[in-house]
């Protein structure tokens, strides 16, 4: 079978699954005001989600390494969408972050699944790009989601939308179900480990350690980033709630690039160096979050575009990279126990990211407090790259 025709459908399964999961975001102001919620609760939307992901991970990482991709495409669409259905008919804010995390574990678990897809259809020069391709259909999902549920919720109610982009999910899972196959491959004779000690080797991994922090962190700031913009872009800089949506797409059309561009460069440019160019996207966030704090109402609509593209095409742009080296950095049997170790660890991020975020916001009264500290975390996260880029390197140089 061709592998690339493969690699379509998931990513179109990770397409109608961000379109949902990640919906939370540009929903969240929709949610907020129907809830009446203040800037931390809306913050605590995501996290449920991302909480989801966090339980979801590692058991889901270590279950498709014994049964492979296919049968889980389906299981985690139909959590995902059923949950989210639920979602458009709950009315207390408790219920809601349940149905919501319930939903997270559909979208959280669908990493490793498909990351195990990606690593045995694809070789380790080829990996970074289809990683890279599979991984934008996050962000074109988000897009998709800024770009239809903002004005369709704005003319029919968060509800109905959110519940028939469920139904879409459904039926979208099942064709992707029908048509993917997964790759025949040898499977390595391994003795029958406790899980329990699996992730204790997990744990004793430093690199895949650091790794998972620093990535830990830059999905705080890119979800920050994603549930506060609209609110940052309406009552800070007073622009219209559809060019601050219209903002949102801009963030996650720049990521989208981004998972491709960054996965070919460092294929080609730095031979799979994946440290160095996390190492870049780190320093050119930290730099992007000081400029979004110094922002004031009648900022220059261009340069306000711009300075959003970049930091989607940073903030949304690492995530392939990030799920290529935590299958890297171990052995190929691992590749699921590691990716599904490293996003469940890295779930934190955006379970303590918005919240707090949104708190600092709602303290200081401003989002430039909130934006200064995602800039002094992302400045100490590109420090942590380089250190262990160099860590690679003498050991490169060593063997």
């Amino acid at each position: 079978m061709n592998p690339w025709r493969m690699l379509i459908w998931l990513l179109i399964a990770q397409i109608l699954i961000a379109f949902i999961g990640r919906g939370v975001s540009p929903l969240g102001v929709f949610i907020g005001e129907s809830l009446q919620l203040t800037n931390a609760q809306i913050g605590m939307l995501p996290a449920a989600l991302f909480f989801g992901q966090f339980v979801a991970s590692i058991p889901f990482g270590v279950f498709v390494d014994r049964v492979g991709t296919r049968r889980l495409l389906l299981v985690l669409t139909l959590v995902l969408g059923i949950s989210f259905s639920l979602v458009s008919f709950a009315t207390p804010f408790w219920l809601v972050l349940v149905l919501m995390a319930i939903g997270g574990v559909g979208y959280g678990a669908y990493h490793p699944v498909s990351t195990r897809g990606i690593l045995y259809w694809f070789d380790s020069l080829q990996r970074g790009t289809a990683m890279g391709i599979k991984q934008m259909g996050v962000t074109v999902g988000s897009a998709l989601a800024a770009f239809l549920l903002v004005p369709l919720s704005e003319m029919f109610h968060w509800r109905p939308v959110l519940f028939v982009s469920s139904l879409v999910l459904i039926i979208g899972g099942l064709i992707c179900y029908y048509y993917y196959r997964d790759a025949v491959v040898s499977m390595p004779k391994t003795k029958n480990v406790r899980i329990s000690r699996q992730l204790l080797s997990m744990f004793s991994n430093r690199r895949l350690l650091l790794l998972t922090i620093g990535a830990m962190t830059l999905s705080a700031s890119q979800m920050s980033l994603n549930t506060y913009l609209i609110l940052y872009a309406t009552n800070h800089l007073l622009v219209s709630i559809v060019f601050a949506g219209m903002l949102l797409v801009i963030s996650e059309v720049g990521g989208s690039l981004g998972r491709v561009i960054w996965g070919m460069v460092s294929d080609r440019l730095f031979q799979g160096n994946r440290m160095i160019i996390l190492c870049m996207i780190a320093t050119i966030s930290t730099l992007g979050f000081v400029t979004l704090a110094t922002l004031s109402e009648g900022v220059n609509l261009v340069v306000l575009v711009l300075i959003i593209f970049v930091l989607g095409f940073c903030l949304a742009g690492y995530n392939g990279l990030w799920m290529n080296a935590a299958t890297e950095i171990v052995p190929k049997e691992q590749a699921g126990l590691s990716s599904g170790f490293s996003t469940s660890i890295g779930a934190w991020g955006v379970i303590l990211g918005p919240p707090l975020f949104g708190l600092i916001a709602d303290v200081t009264g401003s989002y430039s407090a909130s934006w200064v500290v995602m800039a002094v975390l992302m400045f100490f996260v590109a420090i942590l790259f380089l250190l262990l880029n160099q860590s690679l390197r003498n050991e490169s140089i060593d063997t």
